[in-house]
């Protein structure tokens, strides 16, 4: 069978090389390809021939002819077997077309490059057509054989618990097997033989004691032609844990009003699809945002805010905050809160702003405004009342005289934070121009 299938190969492969060197040889830019690939003529004239004179491709054609009939020799003429070939002439498409006979269907006025897979495809063929005997001869002798009928998709993972952070690995593929295996293949889990149903074996186990938990597979196939039974053994483990749950605040351990705080809600062993989260206390409100992801919004501070995770079956936990008002904001002016200033960078501020140093949230807190007391050196003091952050005219007015040796006052500081019903008082600031 392999002689027959050989030969063909062999026979193609030399007329691919003759098509090569006669369309030139190899290319400057593409050794692989020739350098007149898109000539029609050189195949015309090699393949279907020249002036009465018949080409290559009709040998070829005979050559097909003959290859298929060694090959159905050899399968005993088994039509089924022989139509199942797919080396052969195709007749019907020649008729179909304004060709006169196969070779011209094929190779009359087809450019060099287009002719190459066409050869290939005959080569192609001719292994297709010996894999196909060679399996109908397999079956004559080997009897009943295991037919991988079903398929589905199987992981085999390393570990059946991963911590967070960790890397859960796990081999990924397609899984074939035999539906009627019958007694060529045996499975066993840690030496006990597992029965077998549609070709799959199923593994229970209680799951009783803490820790890693390993078990070793053992399947055993016998060959039918040869009744040699080869064995496969891989060991498996997976982790028993309590159950328990993780709710925790992604910032800080408090809630604070006025301000979106984020929570992530967790149980091992169960989807969080399947958990019910609830809160009481400090006004409370919670959405979810994510599988495993919530907000919370709270309105009154006190020291027991409770977050409570159930599933609706045995598992009810809870887990408790304190609510606190967003802390004070420092007010300052340019980057200080207070001391010397030279004049120019003092009168190039714009007004007062009010920061949150150190808080983890994304919280605005502006001045609602403050008394400005102006103190000119050896003079008595002038004071304006400022609403808003912004200096207003009168405050301006008083800034743009800073002279050194003056002094600020900036008093009766106040800031309205999230959640503040109004404003807060806050650090008074003392500048000297120098």
């Amino acid at each position: 069978m392999k002689k027959v299938s050989d030969e063909f190969v062999k026979y193609v492969e030399d007329m691919k090389k003759d098509l090569f060197e006669k369309a030139g040889g190899p290319s400057e830019k593409d050794p692989e390809k020739p350098k007149r690939e898109k000539d029609k003529d050189v195949t015309t004239r090699l393949l279907v021939g020249v002036e009465g004179k018949k080409g290559q491709g009709y040998e070829l054609m005979q050559k097909i002819v003959q290859t298929r009939n060694d090959l159905s020799k050899l399968v005993g003429n088994d039509e089924n077997v022989v139509s199942s070939m797919p080396l052969r002439i195709d007749e019907e498409a020649v008729k179909k077309s304004d060709k006169k006979d196969w070779v011209q269907y094929n190779f009359l006025q087809m450019p060099v490059a287009a002719v190459f897979p066409i050869l290939t495809k005959f080569q192609n063929d001719a292994k297709a057509s010996a894999t196909t005997a060679l399996n109908h001869l397999l079956n004559k002798v080997s009897g009943e054989d295991i037919k991988f009928d079903k398929f589905q998709p199987v992981i085999s993972a390393s570990k059946g618990y991963v911590i967070r952070g960790d890397k859960y690995e796990a081999e990924v593929f397609l899984s074939a097997f035999s539906s009627s295996a019958g007694d060529k293949t045996k499975i066993y889990v840690n030496g006990n033989s597992l029965p077998i149903e549609e070709g799959k074996a199923l593994y229970t186990s209680s799951a009783n004691s803490l820790g890693t938990q390993r078990y070793k597979v053992r399947i055993d196939v016998t060959n039918p032609l040869t009744n040699k039974t080869d064995s496969y053994e891989k060991e498996f483990e997976y982790e028993v844990g309590e159950r328990s749950v993780t709710v925790s605040a992604d910032k800080m351990n408090v809630f604070y009003i006025g301000v979106d705080n984020p929570v992530s809600v967790s149980a091992a062993g169960i989807s969080s699809n399947d958990l019910s989260v609830r809160i009481s206390g400090g006004g409370g409100s919670i959405k979810k945002v994510g599988s495993a992801n919530f907000i919370v919004n709270v309105t009154q501070p006190t020291a027991e805010c409770r977050v409570s995770v159930s599933d609706g079956k045995a598992l009810n936990a809870s887990k408790t905050f304190r609510v606190k008002r967003i802390p004070d904001p420092v007010a300052r002016l340019s980057k200080s809160q207070g001391g010397e200033m030279g004049t120019g960078e003092f009168k190039a501020q714009g007004g007062v702003g009010a920061f949150l140093d150190n808080f983890d949230f994304d919280a605005v807190c502006p001045i609602q405004g403050y008394t400005l007391v102006f103190v000119p050196k050896r003079q008595d003091p002038v004071e304006v009342v400022n609403a808003g952050a912004r200096y207003n005219d009168r405050a301006r007015e008083l800034v743009n005289r800073a002279k050194p040796g003056d002094i600020y006052y900036f008093e009766s500081v106040k800031a309205k934070c999230p959640g503040d019903a109004a404003g807060r008082p806050i650090n008074s600031m003392v500048f000297k121009i120098r």
